[in-house]
């Protein structure tokens, strides 16, 4: 007889066994109080403390929410996942929590003291994986402009960062849109994320030379249905090697690569009029150049690099001439580039993270719905 009461997780046995002295014949666990383990980031953990509140949820109960506070984190980072455990313990009357399920928790942490604490949203922060900017208002302009600054990022925390330097308290910052902000400063001439240096206005096919102005004005470029369906198998051929790196395929991927490198060449740039035409040859300028390097790769972590900046390409082509024929999601894995994150596009809300595949396969989170 078992020593304790509990639900059979486990029956090891089956009729007409021989049985051992001292065999395990079943597993019995008592679900009467329950551990809820917690995958931690790492560029989270120094925000998880033992003692802090947790409220989280189950996705079999919803319209639900459960709380307790964390009781132990393991000292060990997951070397694969690159993820802590986190341990809360609570009371389970009814038994409907049960072994496995899954569940999605907040924790809530206080910010040591400090004099000054500034947080901004994530959509506010634009990163190439070696800086990061913000585009701040500027106050001595009459009309609505915006300052490129270069900032240091502190920890994440939630939808935002702990910013360190580069911004001031009461700083006016554009929190959406910062992408085609940041394309038309390029198409102006001005400083930049991907040309922190400025350059000549773009006109035609120039992409060079230089300029001494620092702001610039936000302007809203438009294109019509052809322009779109002209765009649209160049959005599909991404798909095709975001989910190549999903499922860690290389050869896929390279052969997608090279899919969109045609398509690419076959978008008529004369159907796009105006400035959607100045900022389309930009973008595909360097759609091309990331192309080639994603083709010539040799093995799969090398192919994950440029598809960060043809992301980030395709990510400003879609924030600047908007919603193509069906909704885009933009997601966010907070662990490449040493924490400092990426972005990608899917067809999908459910998390399926092309920086790592199959290694990380659910880190990351939707930042915004295009649609």
């Amino acid at each position: 007889m078992a020593d304790v009461s509990g639900i059979v997780t486990k029956k090891n046995i089956n009729l007409g066994d021989y049985i051992k002295k001292g065999e395990s014949l079943y597993e019995i666990a008592d679900i009467s109080t329950v551990w809820v383990l917690f995958d931690v980031y790492e560029s989270d953990i120094p925000w998880v403390k033992k003692g802090d509140k947790v409220e989280f949820t189950v996705r079999s109960l919803p319209n639900e929410t459960f709380n307790g506070e964390v009781s132990f984190i393991d000292p060990v980072i997951n070397s694969k996942t690159r993820v802590a455990s986190a341990r809360v313990i609570i009371k389970n009357p009814g038994k409907r929590l049960k072994p496995d399920m899954f569940v999605r928790g907040i924790v809530k942490s206080e910010l040591e003291q400090q004099e000054k604490v500034i947080i901004v949203p994530k959509s506010a922060v634009m990163w190439t994986g070696e800086r990061s900017v913000v585009y701040v208002k500027n106050a001595s302009s009459d009309k609505v402009s915006f300052l490129m600054k270069m900032v240091t990022l502190g920890p994440s925390l939630g939808d935002g960062y702990l910013i360190k330097e580069g911004l001031e308290v009461g700083d006016e910052i554009a929190t959406n849109g910062t992408f085609s902000i940041d394309a038309a400063a390029q198409l102006a001439g001005k400083p930049s994320m991907m040309s922190p240096e400025g350059g000549v206005p773009v006109s035609g096919h120039n992409h060079g030379g230089a300029s001494h102005s620092e702001t610039m004005t936000m302007e809203e470029m438009s294109i019509g249905q052809k322009e779109k369906d002209a765009l649209s198998p160049l959005f599909e051929a991404y798909f095709k090697l975001k989910n190549n790196l999903v499922n860690d395929d290389f050869k896929a991927g390279i052969s997608s690569a090279k899919e969109m490198t045609t398509i690419l060449n076959k978008v008529d740039m004369k159907i796009f009029k105006g400035e959607a035409h100045d900022f389309w040859m930009k973008r595909s300028d360097v759609l091309s150049k990331e192309l080639k390097k994603a083709i010539s790769t040799k093995e799969i972590g090398e192919l994950r690099k440029p598809f960060e900046e043809i992301s980030n390409q395709l990510i400003m082509i879609l924030k600047s001439f908007g919603a193509m024929d069906k909704a885009i999601y933009i997601e966010h894995c907070p662990m490449v580039n040493n924490n400092n994150g990426a972005d990608w596009l899917s067809l999908e809300s459910e998390i399926k993270n092309p920086y790592y595949g199959e290694a990380m396969l659910k880190c990351g989170e939707v930042k915004q719905v295009i649609k």
